[in-house]
């Protein structure tokens, strides 16, 4: 099992898409039952709100059901949960690191991409097509690593 963990700030936008995305993706691969895919947010800010209603807008177009996601915070105990934590953007991977303690297990999403960007912030953007944009190419190149790695 291939544990991933999606992480932002406030885990209504950015690494909720992530997570929805990727997991359908894997499931259309064939290799769903292989994933346990989660996200979460580095800030306490939105915990226990539902997703942003344009990630929902992404999400319903490819009929992803979401009714349950609420948004829920890093902790330090899901260090040993989870086999990969993903940040969307640099300012998540410091956060991440603070709240972890390490880091060997955390990544920024586009550097699967080969990029050193981060994924657009729609809360701040309203942009939430340049973020599906930036979910799907990094999430492309999260599956091919994974393959390269032998893992899938």
């Amino acid at each position: 099992m291939i544990r991933v963990m999606f992480t932002c700030h406030g885990n209504i936008c950015r690494s909720t898409m992530a997570e929805f995305l990727f997991r359908d993706k894997v499931e259309k691969m064939g290799f769903g039952d292989r994933f346990y895919i989660a996200s979460s947010a580095t800030s306490r800010e939105e915990i226990g709100n539902g997703v942003h209603h344009g990630t929902r807008r992404v999400l319903d177009r490819f009929g992803i059901d979401y009714s349950k996601k609420r948004a829920v915070q890093l902790t330090k105990e899901d260090y040993d949960k989870y086999d990969f934590f993903i940040g969307m953007d640099s300012a998540n991977i410091r956060n991440m690191a603070r709240i972890l303690g390490k880091d060997d297990k955390t990544f920024k999403f586009l550097s699967f991409a080969g990029e050193s960007g981060d994924i657009a912030d729609p809360w701040y953007t309203g942009d939430f097509e340049e973020t599906y944009r930036d979910v799907i190419r990094a999430g492309d190149g999260f599956i091919e690593y994974l393959k390269e790695e032998k893992l899938i």
